[in-house]
């Protein structure tokens, strides 16, 4: 078996899997104000990004190959409400920075999330009543959301609220308005997780939903089989790619899905996990560049088609140096 090992060019020849720019997706943080940058504590080397540094920070990653970025909107405290109005407003944070990037950088491709936690006073995915999240009123808003993305341009959306038959109201609606171009990429499996903490930090939604938890919409970390049928549901509304979320903890659940749909399906290297890397990588404890790269090898070989990664724009410049 030594054979096929002994030099570079000889393992790069019988590689299995081969890891490209072309494989990710960079997730940013977005943010008002004039401040051209803002560090996120939790996540060393993320930064928020105002309008204009997003538009340079964006042509710099399509520079490198990287096909597309998903947008994640720091909403102003006063903005946020228990019905989360702000999520569809035509001239929101997002939707300005989707018209923004489509003007400035159109080859890029613009993924946006379609969920109300950036927008709800209470951090929930969903609007509240008695204290339950309600499914079908939350729809509505939902669609509204997607409609206003549209409008503004978006590429594709994102339900990633996990509520139940949004996939197929948002494709309803979006066909509807003449939008029949926009994509949805489902977050069909999506965790309720404890590796989404650095986020909340980022968007400013951690304070909101306090000692709250998404486990009445969101996955049990105990099932996978409940994951197909997750994605089952949401190929029949007419997603057009699947998601698993988190990541490096769910590479089961990222094969299974392949092997089940042969959808084109997106794996999530989420905020809990950068963190864990780059704590051990600040402490000497692991190689910077190789584990970065072999975190992401890993959700390929685990049948990803395209990996979500704030390192996409660090791993990219590596493979472009070679």
């Amino acid at each position: 078996m030594r054979r096929n090992r002994r030099t570079d060019w000889l393992r790069a020849l019988v590689a299995e899997n081969k890891l490209d720019a072309s494989d990710l997706i960079w997730p940013v943080f977005v943010m008002e104000g004039d401040k051209v940058r803002e560090p996120v504590p939790s996540m060393p080397g993320v930064d928020r990004l105002s309008i204009p540094a997003l538009i340079d920070a964006v042509g710099h990653a399509g520079e490198l190959g990287v096909p597309a970025v998903a947008l994640f909107p720091v909403v102003p405290p006063a903005l946020k409400s228990a019905a989360a109005e702000e999520a569809w407003n035509p001239d929101n944070l997002v939707n300005r920075a989707i018209r923004a990037l489509k003007a400035q950088v159109p080859d890029v491709g613009v993924i946006c999330d379609v969920a109300l936690d950036p927008y709800t006073s209470h951090g929930h995915d969903g609007l509240i009543e008695d204290g339950e999240i309600l499914n079908d009123v939350t729809l509505d808003v939902l669609v509204r959301q997607a409609l206003a993305q549209a409008e503004a341009g978006v590429d594709v959306v994102a339900p990633s609220d996990m509520m139940d038959g949004r996939v197929g109201r948002i494709r309803q609606a979006l066909d509807a308005r003449g939008h029949d171009k926009v994509a949805i990429l489902s977050y069909a499996a999506k965790y309720a997780s404890a590796f989404y903490g650095p986020f909340r930090d980022a968007v400013g939604s951690k304070a909101n939903l306090g000692a709250g938890d998404k486990r009445t919409y969101q996955m049990d970390p105990a099932n996978g089989d409940e994951a197909l049928r997750e994605c089952a549901l949401d190929v029949a509304e007419g997603a057009d790619m699947l998601m698993v979320k988190p990541g490096m903890p769910y590479l089961d659940l990222v094969w299974r899905v392949k092997q089940a749909f042969s959808l084109p399906t997106f794996v999530y290297q989420v905020s809990g996990e950068y963190a864990m890397l780059m704590a051990a990588i600040e402490r000497g404890w692991l190689d910077r560049d190789r584990v970065l790269v072999e975190s992401l090898m890993g959700f390929k070989r685990a049948g990803a088609d395209a990996v979500l990664t704030y390192t996409a724009i660090e791993v990219a410049e590596r493979l472009k140096k070679g």
